[in-house]
């Protein structure tokens, strides 16, 4: 069986940004994730369907959110 959750790490070598980019999108609430007890997790096909529905890259490759119906589920 496939694994449907994605750690911190994993979201940010699958964005190709650092996992400091990652927990600081997490702190503003600028990509859907969940915690269980306390360990921050991602859905994979929210996230996959948060980049198609609303992640941009800007013209320095930075990610920007422009859809703001995904929120996090904490």
């Amino acid at each position: 069986m496939d694994k449907i959750t994605m750690t911190p790490l994993e979201v940010a070598s699958l964005l190709g940004i650092s996992r400091t980019t990652i927990y600081s999108m997490i702190r503003f609430d600028e990509i859907p994730h969940s915690r269980i007890r306390g360990k921050i997790v991602f859905h994979k096909p929210t996230i996959e369907k948060w980049l198609i529905d609303g992640a941009t890259k800007n013209s320095r490759g930075e990610i920007n959110v422009s859809c703001s119906e995904h929120r996090s589920s904490n």
